[in-house]
């Protein structure tokens, strides 16, 4: 089965209820790469009137995991893709509606050579958020693993 082919937004969107809750919205998903963004809504704004940490951090994690399936969507049927850490830089306030960039730091031949062999591989996904004017307000890494399905 071709990646590719699949509609990735989709996929995420119906598996993941809160992305749909907050209103990501996919641009657009490629080999390794995800953009999405969510719009200014006043019920996810912060003290200071731009978008709560909490929504930062799931747009990035929302671009990451499509990223994510993106390269290894094929590899579902026998593992789990899971985040398993992720750092977040506030560069700047973020005000307005906020767009994701993800991309996937990995190699899939080497993730898969890993899972092949028994591992739980874990690899890299870099996110930057920018604003409308395409100002950096974040940036972050998020670490996935591909966890085996049990027998």
């Amino acid at each position: 089965m071709s990646t590719m082919s699949t509609d990735i937004g989709g996929l995420l969107l119906e598996s993941v209820p809160f992305a749909r809750t907050l209103g990501v919205v996919f641009d657009a998903v490629s080999e390794g790469r995800a953009v999405c963004h969510v719009p200014d809504r006043d019920d996810l704004r912060n003290h200071v009137g731009g978008p709560h940490a909490g929504v930062l951090f799931t747009l990035a994690e929302t671009a990451s995991g499509a990223a994510v399936l993106s390269v290894f969507g094929d590899q579902l049927g026998r593992a789990v893709p899971l985040p398993t850490t992720a750092t977040i830089d506030f560069r700047k306030v973020a005000m307005g509606e906020i767009r994701a960039e993800a991309r996937l730091l990995a190699e899939r031949e080497e993730v898969l050579r890993r899972l092949e062999a028994g591992e739980r591989p874990v690899f890299d996904v870099a996110v930057d958020l920018t604003n409308a004017d395409g100002t950096l307000v974040s940036a972050l890494t998020v670490t996935w693993t591909l966890r085996p399905n049990r027998p």
